[in-house]
């Protein structure tokens, strides 16, 4: 052997390639000072993505900086090269988050819990949108559509304690009475759907869409209405119009048309009030009630008047023409004071007369 040649050995190597790299076995004589990195550069087309892949046998990842010979490896021993998987570990190589810091940010912020969809439908249209409770009639909605059990809606609104949601209701005017038609045998409150359309039997559950009447209050499936076409409610008979019909729990579509009436009814209530004060029917109105309270005052001060005057009055005022008031007065035993005495027993008579 030539001076200044690297001594090799007859220990031999099995090269398998994974991954994305060609499935391919080589064999390989390495010298004795070579390490793993030497032997990713000799089978490796480009020397400039040696960092990309790793050896690995039995499931132990080789280091690049490791002797060939030093390793724990025997001859004929199968090496795999690798292709590392970046961002995702696994593969023995960094992934970018050993330190603690990494795992404690990554579970810091707590997940919301999902929701089950049939639960949250069923809550909707089974409990009161203001008080989570079950329905109990007497119900009512609001002109969006929403359902509540008229107790608590009327308490929250005397307490001032509407939830900004529902800040669109300002009083009774704002809520409808619904009638709700009960299934018949089933319990108030056992968690399943209580009501249902009283012409085609569809469960108030939030499968199927209902509408109140404004007329009336009853409160029918959309499939009754299509299929029976009509001008008055198939309950009572009450005529209703198109508009005369809200949708309960509509979706956001449905809700924003429903929201653009409501706007639409609150600007023809302030017209109707501002043309009301252009033409000064509301100033003619004060007129007439400030003139009604002065009236009253008057009428008051007269039947005062007359009261005072009938205490002064004297039974002499009424005397005829030619009479003398003192014998018209004597008449009247209220007109002057008697000299009888009179007990519960007998009457006191001067001297003269007993």
């Amino acid at each position: 052997m030539p001076s200044g040649a690297v001594r090799s050995t007859r220990r031999q190597v099995l090269i398998q390639f994974s991954g994305s790299l060609p499935g391919r076995t080589l064999t390989l004589t390495p010298t004795t000072n070579q390490t793993f990195r030497d032997l990713k550069l000799s089978v490796l087309p480009d020397s400039s993505q040696s960092s990309d892949f790793y050896f690995a046998r039995n499931g132990r990842i080789l280091e690049d900086s490791d002797s060939i010979f030093g390793a724990p490896i025997s001859n004929l021993s199968t090496l795999i090269l690798h292709r590392k998987v970046r961002g995702g570990g696994g593969d023995g190589g960094a992934t970018g988050a050993e330190s603690r810091d990494c795992y404690l940010n990554m579970y810091a912020e707590k997940k919301p819990d999902k929701v089950d969809p049939n639960e949250q439908r069923l809550s909707k249209w089974l409990n009161c949108a203001l008080s989570n409770e079950p329905l109990r009639e007497p119900c009512v909605i609001d002109k969006l559509g929403n359902v509540f059990n008229k107790e608590a809606l009327v308490e929250a609104l005397l307490g001032k304690k509407l939830p900004k949601a529902f800040r669109h209701i300002k009083g009774l005017k704002d809520m409808m009475n619904i009638e709700l038609s009960r299934i018949p045998g089933v319990e108030k409150g056992h968690g399943d759907a209580q009501f249902q359309c009283p012409v085609t039997g569809l469960e108030f559950n939030g499968k199927y869409k209902f509408f109140a009447l404004r007329g009336c209050g009853h409160v029918l499936s959309s499939k009754a209405l299509k299929e029976i076409k009509s001008s008055s409610c198939l309950v009572c008979q009450q005529e209703f119009k198109e508009h005369d019909k809200v949708v309960i729990n509509g979706s956001e579509e449905e809700v924003a048309v429903l929201r653009e009436r409501l706007e639409e009814e609150r600007l023809k209530i302030k017209e109707t009030k501002s043309k009301k004060v252009k033409n000064g029917e509301v100033a003619t109105d004060r007129v007439i009630g400030i003139k009604q309270k002065a009236l009253a005052k008057d009428d008051g001060s007269r039947r005062a008047d007359s009261n005072a005057s009938a205490k002064r009055f004297k039974v002499v005022d009424l005397a005829p023409e030619n009479a003398n008031k003192e014998v018209y007065a004597s008449i009247f035993t209220s007109s002057k004071k008697s000299e009888f005495k009179e007990t519960y027993m007998c009457r006191s008579l001067p001297l003269g007369r007993n």
